[in-house]
């Protein structure tokens, strides 16, 4: 094993350690969010309730990806990486408290930092990837951010998996601990084996330059947000309460079921090059954006009309969520690329952190309108069916904002 490893080049050892720590980080994070949603509905929160106990958690996305981006330009993606494992393990931490001490304003503080958590360490590995190439190496810089995006996926529906199951058998603070010591072990690997300083800039980058982009990174990071917020308006809260709520399914099923989904999405996503021309020497562009979008922005409004013509619930979602989260998969990897291709070499983060601070905007939006728009529709059918019509609306925004990208590969917004 050791043998085979050292005959892979630095890069691809790099790339697997940076794989490595993102797909522990991702596993914790799904489980970590299927417990807050299972156990506080259990304890008969309000879907409203639920989504604020994410509001942190998305807020400080927002902020960390604006401020990481130039945090990791200064100071390298390994250390920014490392940060982001650690937080987690203290946020971990924080719900090994007393039930009696597990209330909404902790819980909230504690999903802040995984918040910082997460997105330091989404970050930093979607940055690392660009670095780790030759400039000129487009289709293989695609292939790669694919399969980084699409495993990430798989390894957060076993997360979604793993918190229902760690749930049922270990309580909400057993799961936690053990999520905890197996972070711990990979945080500690991380410090001993990541590559220092990488990522970080030849030219120290001055704290106005986080905000200093490309037209084209600008277009994007605004349909990249309202992508986001599509999909989390009715698959954060909404969804997982409608499973358990109106079609009775307990936690193996409802944990079970989104985690196959994710599961498969990440799948998907490992394929958007194939699917999207790659293969016949085609790379996308802004137009290959807007023809993807344009295909999602039909199936939440057609589970919609399915809800309301009264077909049976389960199987119009189910089908409905299948055809959804493999457009959206493609949606998303095609994204993912387009990013790292129009950022500059030298100070990658600094781009990529800003378009994940839009990323978590999206998230924020959708997570926040998941309760609320839920909620007043009076949940069961008539909510997700409201989720979903707003879900359809933000995805025809995306489609109009894409239609500025330019139709070409790569447009990077420093000079390499």
């Amino acid at each position: 094993m050791n043998t085979a490893t050292n005959r892979l080049s630095p890069q691809v050892r790099q790339y697997l350690l940076v794989t490595g720590n993102y797909w522990a980080f991702t596993l914790t994070d799904g489980a970590l969010r299927m417990l807050v949603v299972l156990h506080f509905h259990g304890l008969g929160y309000s879907p409203l309730q639920i989504a604020l106990l994410f509001l942190f958690y998305e807020i400080f996305g927002v902020i960390t990806n604006l401020f990481g981006g130039w945090l990791g330009a200064r100071i390298g993606l390994n250390r920014t990486m490392n940060v982001g494992l650690f937080l987690q393990l203290v946020a971990l931490g924080m719900l090994l408290v007393p039930a009696s001490m597990l209330t909404v304003v902790w819980v909230m503080a504690a999903q802040a930092l995984s918040g910082i958590a997460k997105d330091l360490n989404k970050m930093s590995a979607k940055s690392a990837i660009k670095l780790l190439l030759p400039a000129d190496a487009e289709g293989a810089l695609y292939k790669w951010v694919a399969i980084l995006t699409g495993s990430k996926n798989a390894m957060k529906g076993a997360g979604f998996f793993l918190g229902g199951v760690l749930l049922m058998a270990l309580g909400f603070s057993g799961a936690v601990l053990a999520m905890l010591l197996g972070l711990l072990l990979v945080w500690l690997s991380s410090l001993i084996l990541l590559k220092r300083d990488l990522g970080k800039a030849k030219n120290k980058p001055k704290f106005r330059d986080i905000f200093s982009k490309s037209r084209a990174i600008n277009i994007l990071s605004a349909a990249r947000m309202l992508l986001f917020g599509a999909r989390d308006v009715w698959f954060v809260v909404a969804l997982p309460v409608f499973l358990a709520q109106t079609l009775g399914w307990d936690h193996w099923q409802t944990g079970g079921f989104l985690a196959l989904w994710v599961i498969g999405y990440g799948a998907v996503q490992t394929q958007a090059p194939r699917l999207t021309g790659k293969k016949a020497g085609r790379l996308p562009d802004g137009r290959s954006a807007v023809i993807w979008a344009a295909a999602l922005t039909l199936l939440p409004a057609l589970i919609a009309l399915g809800l309301f013509a009264g077909f049976d619930p389960a199987l119009t979602v189910i089908i409905g969520l299948l055809a959804f989260g493999a457009v959206f998969a493609v949606n998303s990897s095609l994204h993912s690329y387009l990013i790292v291709s129009y950022a500059g070499r030298d100070g990658v983060s600094l781009d990529v952190g800003f378009y994940y601070m839009a990323n978590a905007m999206g998230r924020l939006l959708g997570t926040l309108l998941s309760g609320w728009l839920f909620q007043l529709a009076g949940q069961g059918s008539s909510g997700l069916q409201a989720c979903l019509w707003v879900s359809a609306m933000l995805l025809l925004l995306t489609v109009i904002i894409s239609c500025w990208l330019p139709a070409q590969t790569a447009a990077t917004s420093r000079p390499s």
